[in-house]
């Protein structure tokens, strides 16, 4: 087996100053190929001959799978968990997006009675809570009624609305406005009104929509058009929550 070694000291000062040459610390787990014999106490040592030197590649520990690292961490963290948390995470996530911006530390025996000191009232009522509050205030929905039968809106309606845009909610989690909507009525097409969704019976979050009057008569049928634009409010006493929620933003929309 022929070995170079090279002494860096002994380069040009620009490729010693080069960021790729630089050291890598890495294990290689090798295996003779041929076994060699081992010369007698006190005896002359024996040369190795050539075909001692041929090696198979066992393992390469950069190749090895790392398991997960347990962090504690020190603050809130969306979609992971509150402060005080043992979670266990990837080594690359945990390293960049929890250890560097000081979100974590390690599980280590000096920091696990760190971990026992959970926040004494948690910020949402779980980890996907915020994430969910975002993204359902930034929707609009539009609903969907019959233009020709009489209608009284009712959270049934807002269900299947939600349920078309790829938004599963349950019933008892929505809540209507206090006056009630009727229709059909055109002057209320295309106007904006909010309903609140409550998750894990805690968190209240007001979700945008719209009324859109169908036909089953293809002629009859309005276009929707762009219904992501702003429109006038059917509830003037709504006009105040409207004009301050968060405004859709068409180009995010994965709907």
């Amino acid at each position: 087996m022929l070995r170079t070694f090279v002494n860096t000291c002994m380069l040009p000062s620009k490729i010693r100053s080069c960021p790729i040459y630089q050291q890598i610390r890495n294990t290689f787990v090798l295996n003779r190929r041929y076994p060699i014999i081992f010369s007698k106490k006190g005896g002359r040592p024996k040369r190795f001959k050539q075909k001692h030197y041929v090696y198979d590649l066992v393992e390469n520990t950069e190749c090895r799978k790392q398991g997960n690292i347990k962090l504690i961490l020190t603050q809130f963290v969306e979609g992971l968990g509150d402060r005080g948390e043992v979670v266990s995470v990837k080594p690359l996530y945990g390293r960049q997006q929890l250890l560097l911006p000081g979100l974590a530390v390690y599980a280590s025996p000096e920091n696990l009675e760190f971990g026992g000191k959970k926040s004494e009232k948690p910020t949402y009522s779980s980890h996907f809570a915020s994430k969910t509050i975002g993204y359902l205030s930034t929707r609009l929905v539009s609903v969907s009624m019959n233009r020709e039968n009489p209608w009284t809106l009712e959270p049934w309606h807002i269900r299947v609305a939600f349920r078309k845009v790829g938004i599963i909610v349950p019933e008892e989690a929505i809540e209507l406005p206090i006056q009630p909507i009727s229709g059909p009525d055109m002057d209320k097409e295309d106007k904006e009104f909010a309903v609140f969704i409550t998750i894990n019976k805690t968190e209240r979050v007001p979700v945008r929509c719209k009324i859109h009057h169908w036909s089953p008569n293809y002629l009859e049928r309005n276009d929707v058009g762009e219904y992501w634009k702003p429109s006038e409010p059917i509830l003037p006493e709504q006009a105040t929550l409207l004009s301050e929620m968060p405004r859709f933003d068409k180009s995010k929309d994965s709907t």
